[in-house]
C-alpha cells in the first residue's frame, strides 16, 4: 500500500484575484503547497497527485511539481468544467467533490485530500498518514479537524464545514456554514438554510483534510451523476465533498473518525491575508 496525497489545485482564486497557489511565502519563498508537500514527504507519503487546470499545466510543473520528481512519485490530473454529453454553459468548476472524482484514474490506494492554498502543519500530515496506514477501510474514513477560531480571516468572511462529533470521535454530521466572521468577540455565520447563527469559538470545522479509501470513487461517481441531473443548469451550485460525506453518514454507509489538530490553520482567502501568512511562516522558519 502506498498512501497518496491528493492536492486540489484547480481553484481559480477569484476572491484573492489570481493564482494564489503559486504565490510564495516565508524565509525560503515557497508556495503554501511546497510546505504541504515537504511535510507530507517527511511524514511518509510516497505519491502525490495534483488536480489542476489544463491551461496552467506547464507553469504548474515548472514552478511546483518538477521540483519533487526525485523525492516522490508525481501524477497530474485535470478538473474539466465541460462534462462529456452535457450541454451546459457553466464557467465555474463543479466543486470539491468533482475535483476529487477527477483523480479516480490516478489513485489506487488510501489517500489524503488537501487544498493547495491551505497551510495545515506537519502534525496534520502525521495524523493523516498514520490513519491511512492503520485505520482506513472501504467504510471507515478520517478527517483532521481544526478549532474554528484558529481558521478565521480578519479580512473577510469564510465558509467552513461545521462538524458534530460524538464522544467516540466519530463524525455525526458536517454542515456547510458561510459568511463566518468574528465581531466584538462573537463568531457569526449563516447556516445551510441561510439563517443567521452564532458559533462557539471551539467548534470543530473541516478544512478539507480528509482521509479516504480508494473505493470512495464508486459512490462519488454515482452521487455526481445525481447532482448533475438536478443542478446541471444552475451556475452557482457546487458538488461539495462535505455534503456527500454528510449524506453517506446519514444513510449509515460509512463512519468518519475525527482527529483534531492543535495547530493554527493558515490560508490566503483574501489578498490582505498574505502578509499575515508570510509573517507566520517566517516565525516557523
Amino acid at each position: 500500500m502506498t498512501p497518496t496525497l491528493l492536492i486540489l489545485a484547480a481553484g481559480m482564486g477569484s476572491r484573492y484575484g489570481g493564482l494564489k497557489q503559486l504565490d510564495r511565502f516565508g524565509p525560503k519563498k515557497l508556495t503554501i503547497m511546497d510546505y504541504s508537500i515537504r511535510d507530507a514527504i517527511a511524514c511518509g507519503f510516497k505519491k502525490v497527485v495534483f488536480v489542476i487546470r489544463k491551461d496552467f499545466e506547464n507553469q504548474f510543473k515548472e514552478q511546483i511539481s518538477n521540483n519533487y520528481v526525485s523525492e516522490i512519485e508525481i501524477q497530474h490530473v485535470f478538473q474539466e468544467i465541460k462534462i462529456e454529453g452535457l450541454l451546459s454553459q457553466r464557467t465555474k468548476p463543479w466543486g470539491t467533490g468533482h475535483a476529487i472524482l477527477s483523480a479516480a484514474s490516478a489513485i489506487h490506494d488510501p489517500f489524503a485530500v488537501i487544498n493547495a492554498d491551505d497551510f495545515y502543519g506537519k502534525k496534520a500530515f502525521r495524523i493523516a498518514h498514520d490513519f491511512l496506514q492503520n485505520k482506513c477501510t472501504p467504510n471507515t474514513y478520517g478527517m483532521v479537524a481544526y478549532i474554528l477560531s484558529n481558521t478565521l480571516s480578519p479580512h473577510g468572511t469564510v465558509s467552513r464545514g461545521v462538524c458534530t462529533v460524538d464522544r467516540n470521535k466519530h463524525l455525526v454530521s458536517v454542515e456547510e456554514h458561510s459568511k463566518i466572521h468574528e465581531k466584538n468577540g462573537l463568531i457569526s455565520a449563516k447556516n445551510a438554510a441561510s439563517e443567521d447563527c452564532c458559533l462557539p469559538a471551539e467548534t470543530l470545522v473541516s478544512m478539507n483534510l480528509w482521509m479516504f479509501h480508494q473505493e470512495i470513487f464508486s459512490g462519488l461517481s454515482q452521487a455526481f451523476e445525481e447532482f448533475l441531473n438536478q443542478y446541471a443548469i444552475e451556475e452557482g451550485v457546487e458538488f461539495y465533498i462535505p455534503s456527500y460525506i454528510d449524506d453517506q453518514l446519514k444513510s449509515g454507509k460509512i463512519s468518519v473518525v475525527v482527529e483534531q489538530s492543535p495547530d493554527k490553520w493558515y490560508g490566503v482567502t483574501y489578498k490582505e491575508d498574505r502578509e499575515r501568512v508570510d509573517k507566520a511562516l517566517e516565525r516557523m522558519g
